[in-house]
């Protein structure tokens, strides 16, 4: 309506909102993503609001974006992880140890960790899809232990007549008590009990998403790491440095839970060396020099 200067987005034809896509993508210069976005939204309107079936709109399609996502070295993961303890500090190392993206780590429940067969399940991850991932053998005591705190906690808030857990409609549904079991209570849960807008009950909710994001920034920010660190930033390490080491692409979509291995194929453009051990030119100009009887 601004663009076209009208208060009657009636008026606009097919050839007035193509116009106006490719003025976002040549003068705003958006991305791919950006232009679709308006463009979804502009046929919702028009098609569920207004009732008007809209035919072919031309426009200039927006640039698909690279994106080449934020790594940490080990050395860094290294630096950060020894700034970090307790329960955020077993967080991190989850997180980088097996790929979890924030939510389904804070989402963890007691029973998704199967130490026996080495692996935890990642329930409804993104997508609504269930995986497993790598349970590393380092964080065994670790975890163990954080059972042992959250199973105390679930016995306290039993006796204060608490203790039930938010489960899926279906479940609570299916699985009667299943809330008030130790199985079925989160792995990382929040500090104090919170009450459930949506059924007025009081439960304890899994950890806020802000108690690990801020832990992670501080630790950050007391190194002289420089890059943009986001917990995310874990899960791309995670797979970067398992293709460094040599792990199949193939295992290392699965572990990610991607669908298509074009998404994973990215963390091949971020590793250290991509393909060919490749040796800069500099790097051997520099070493001729450093021989040379003229270098000095």
């Amino acid at each position: 309506m601004k663009f076209w200067d009208t208060e009657d987005p009636g008026q606009l034809g097919e050839q007035q909102i193509g116009e106006f896509l490719t003025d976002l993508a040549v003068t705003g210069e958006v991305v791919a993503g950006t232009q679709n976005q308006a463009l979804c939204a502009i046929l919702y309107y028009y098609q569920h609001v207004a009732g008007r079936e809209m035919h072919f709109i031309d426009r200039v399609k927006a640039k698909a974006s690279t994106y080449l996502p934020v790594v940490l070295s080990r050395s860094e993961v290294a630096q950060v992880d020894s700034l970090m303890g307790g329960m955020t500090g077993l967080m991190f190392r989850i997180m980088y140890g097996t790929g979890l993206r924030h939510k389904e780590c804070r989402t963890l429940r007691v029973k998704d960790l199967c130490f026996d067969m080495g692996h935890i399940v990642v329930r409804n991850g993104k997508g609504a899809k269930d995986r497993i991932t790598v349970l590393p053998q380092g964080l065994h005591d670790a975890l163990r232990s954080q059972i042992a705190d959250v199973a105390a906690l679930h016995r306290a808030d039993l006796k204060d007549g608490y203790g039930e857990v938010y489960l899926p409609f279906a479940l609570a549904r299916k699985y009667r008590n299943a809330d008030k079991e130790l199985g079925w209570q989160y792995l990382f849960p929040g500090r104090t009990l919170s009450k459930d807008p949506r059924s007025g009950v009081w439960r304890r909710h899994h950890v806020h998403e802000s108690t690990f994001a801020s832990a992670m920034r501080k630790a950050v920010r007391r190194t002289e790491i420089v890059k943009h660190a986001t917990p995310h930033t874990l899960r791309h390490s995670f797979a970067t440095h398992l293709l460094e080491a040599g792990s199949d692409i193939r295992t290392v979509q699965e572990l990610l839970g991607h669908k298509d291995v074009k998404t994973t194929m990215i963390y091949t453009h971020v590793m250290n060396r991509p393909g060919l051990a490749v040796k800069s030119p500099i790097d051997i100009l520099l070493a001729g020099l450093a021989g040379s009887p003229y270098h000095g």
